[in-house]
């Protein structure tokens, strides 16, 4: 086995990915405070062809310099949006036909592993602060909310890891026979 080479990968230009089919999912931060994470967030939703990120309240905005640091150029072809309140970008996603999901620990959440996107349905995925996760009044406008299983000591993931792992749900063969509507290779 041999490691592929850059070139070899086949990558997209930023032009080329603008102008590709994105997933049908926007990804909603909602008080992010750390820099790395946002970054890491963009080249999560570059790698799964996000449709934008939404960053809302504190969440840095690029091109803040530790945001393009762990982002490696993924702020330049992700499309992005701020929003002073997280209601407001919520508000927004749903009058626009999106339903939304709060990624979150609390009561009546469903575990991710029973969750399959619907085809044809665009969702809005809500992340929250490392320390408080989504906001309760967030959660409250939410259609569903989703818990990421865990199994160790801590029940706490890295909102970057939280939001990869989610992406690699929403695009991913699910194997119930129900097509998710991410774009083929």
């Amino acid at each position: 086995m041999r490691k592929l080479l850059n070139r070899e990968l086949g990558r997209m230009s930023v032009e080329q990915f603008r102008k590709s089919e994105k997933s049908p999912f926007v990804i909603v931060l909602d008080n992010v405070r750390s820099m790395s994470n946002v970054g890491s967030v963009f080249r999560s939703a570059d790698a799964f062809l996000a449709e934008s990120i939404y960053l809302c309240g504190i969440t840095g905005v690029p091109p803040h310099p530790q945001i393009r640091k762990t982002a490696l150029g993924a702020t330049e072809s992700v499309a992005w949006k701020y929003f002073k309140k997280t209601a407001e970008a919520i508000t927004e996603l749903k009058s626009a036909g999106y339903k939304i999901i709060g990624i979150e620990q609390a009561e009546g959440a469903s575990s991710l592993r029973d969750f399959i996107p619907e085809k044809d349905t665009k969702y809005a995925v809500v992340f929250g602060h490392e320390v408080n996760g989504v906001d309760q009044g967030v959660l409250d406008e939410c259609d569903h909310v989703v818990e990421i299983p865990q199994f160790g000591t801590k029940h706490s993931l890295n909102i970057a890891v939280s939001a990869g792992i989610v992406m690699w749900e929403m695009v991913k063969p699910h194997p119930k026979g129900i097509a998710c509507n991410a774009p083929t290779e």
